[in-house]
């Protein structure tokens, strides 16, 4: 197991068994934003008037309401999903990796944490 022998230098550096459960992660919130985003599209064109109060109105409905908290949610957790794994590939110090993935969580959090926020203000009628 010499370091000078081509299957000693990659030795331990083999899959960590972990990328298909991310990636199917992935995959089934960029189904979920296509159909709520699919659904935010016919329900908007489905409207006659779009003034605040008849947005607001809609928005207030317990389903729409719902449905834009989870696009919300699916949304962020998608975008995150997608630059974990940009800086994972492209930032190669560790110090640094966990450092730029901590506050990417943090802003996504933070993020949907605020749009959730509105979502409820506004079904709550503030």
């Amino acid at each position: 197991m010499g370091n000078g022998t081509p299957i000693g230098r990659v030795r331990g550096l083999g899959s960590a068994h972990s990328g298909s459960h991310h990636w199917l992660l992935q995959r089934f919130t960029a189904v979920g934003n296509l159909v709520l985003v699919l659904w935010l599209v016919g329900s908007l064109l489905a409207m006659n008037d779009y003034s605040f109060k008849a947005v607001h109105a809609w928005a207030s409905q317990p389903l729409a309401a719902s449905l834009l908290g989870l696009l919300i949610l699916s949304t962020f957790w998608h975008a995150r999903l997608g630059m974990q794994v940009m800086i994972e590939d492209y930032v190669h110090e560790t110090a640094n990796k966990f450092a730029v993935i901590t506050l990417l969580n943090l802003a996504a959090f933070a993020g949907a944490a605020f749009g959730l926020l509105c979502v409820i203000r506004l079904a709550l009628g503030a």
